[in-house]
């Protein structure tokens, strides 16, 4: 007896794996976003400790000042990115047809919806206070 895997297991991977530019977007997108998160917590970390016990105008200073609000932004942009893909890549595991559309559509729809929050937030304390 051989140990062969009989050829109607073994997957053709040009008919059901999808695009392949598109997935190694993807990948390239997940991975780049993930590293750039990295880098960015200890920022984040940085405003985290440094309105910790502040009052409202001191924290309205801070987020509102040039150097803090801006690349606080982009880093808000690049979770959303982050997010959209890791829940993405969820979704096309456990769902499939119609209903995968659908939800994707939300997930689309919710971290846009974060991002353009967030960012509003953020914009408006930088130019308004």
């Amino acid at each position: 007896m051989t140990d062969r895997i009989p050829d109607a297991v073994i997957a053709n991977p040009k008919t059901k794996y999808g695009n392949a530019k598109a997935s190694t977007h993807h990948f390239i997108a997940q991975r780049l976003t993930g590293a750039i998160n990295v880098v960015f917590i200890g920022f984040l970390a940085f405003i985290v400790l440094r309105l910790a016990g502040q009052d409202r105008s001191d924290m309205v200073a801070t987020i509102g000042s040039g150097w803090i609000g801006p690349p606080l932004a982009v880093l808000l942009v690049i979770v959303a990115i982050h997010m959209c893909n890791g829940m993405r890549d969820t979704l096309e595991d456990y769902f499939h047809g119609v209903a995968y559309q659908r939800l994707m559509m939300l997930n689309t729809a919710f971290c846009i919806f974060i991002a353009v929050a967030g960012l509003a937030a953020i914009l408006k304390l930088v130019f308004w206070g």
